[in-house]
C-alpha cells in the first residue's frame, strides 16, 4: 500500500502546499571558465561552462545566498581552497563565502506572501551575475554584468576580484556596524556599474525586488 494514501486529507493538503511554495533555483555557468557554485542552503557544485545545478529551497527560507567561487582546487574528500568565495575550504559549503564574491540573496514566503531577492556587491565582486524569476507571472529580474574586476579601483583590487571597502578598511563608515551609514565614494563606483545591485548595506530602496511566493528562479554566472 502506498503510505501517502493513508495520510489524512488535511495533512496531504498541507504537505502539498509546503512543496508548492518551495522554490526551484536553477544555477547556470555561462562563463568561459569553470566556477564552483556555492549555496546556503544547498552546498556546492563544480560547474564547467554550460553546466547547471538545481537547488530546491524550502518555503520560509531566509538569509539564503548563491555565489560563484573561482580558482578552486579540491581533493577527493571535498577539501581544498578557492581564490574567491571560499567557504572554509569545503566543496559543500555549510557557511557563507569569503569576500570578494558577487551574491544572489533571497528569502522565500515572507511578509504578505512575497519572496524577496537581490544581487549584492556588499561583499565585493568576482563574477558577473543575473538573478531572475522564471515563473508565477514574475518577470522583473536583476543583472550585474559590468567588468567590475577589470575596472576595480586600486584600493579595492584583490586576486580574482574586486573587494568591498569594509573588508579593506574595516571602519564603521563602510561596514555599517552601527546601522547608520550612507553611500560612499566606493559604493558609488559599484552602483554606477550595477544600478540594481546593493552597493552598501543600507542600499535597500533601489536594490530589493519581490515576487509572489511560488516563483522559481535562475542564477546565471556571466549572463
Amino acid at each position: 500500500m502506498n503510505p501517502s494514501l493513508s495520510l489524512p486529507i488535511s495533512l496531504s493538503i498541507l504537505l502539498f502546499a509546503a512543496v508548492s511554495h518551495a522554490a526551484i533555483i536553477n544555477v547556470l555557468n555561462n562563463c568561459p571558465y569553470t566556477v564552483w557554485a556555492a549555496a546556503v542552503p544547498g552546498g556546492g557544485r563544480r560547474l564547467n561552462r554550460g553546466q547547471s545545478w538545481q537547488i530546491n529551497a524550502p518555503s520560509g527560507t531566509t538569509r539564503a545566498r548563491v555565489w560563484a567561487r573561482t580558482g578552486c582546487n579540491f581533493d577527493g574528500s571535498g577539501r581544498g581552497k578557492c581564490q574567491t568565495g571560499d567557504c572554509n575550504g569545503l566543496l559543500e559549503c555549510r557557511g557563507y563565502g569569503a569576500p570578494p564574491n558577487t551574491l544572489a540573496e533571497y528569502a522565500l514566503n515572507q511578509y504578505s506572501n512575497l519572496d524577496f531577492f537581490d544581487i549584492s556587491l556588499v561583499d565585493g565582486f568576482n563574477v558577473p551575475m543575473e538573478f531572475s524569476p522564471t515563473s508565477n507571472g514574475c518577470t522583473r529580474g536583476i543583472k550585474c554584468a559590468a567588468d567590475i574586476v577589470g575596472q576595480c579601483l586600486n584600493e579595492l583590487r584583490a586576486p580574482g576580484g574586486c573587494n568591498n571597502p569594509c573588508t579593506v578598511f574595516k571602519t564603521d563608515q563602510y561596514c555599517c556596524n552601527s546601522g547608520n551609514c550612507g553611500p560612499t565614494y566606493f559604493s558609488k563606483f559599484f552602483k554606477a556599474r550595477c544600478p540594481d545591485a546593493y552597493s552598501y548595506p543600507k542600499d535597500d530602496q533601489t536594490s530589493t525586488f519581490t515576487c509572489r511566493t511560488g516563483a522559481n528562479y535562475k542564477v546565471v554566472f556571466c549572463p
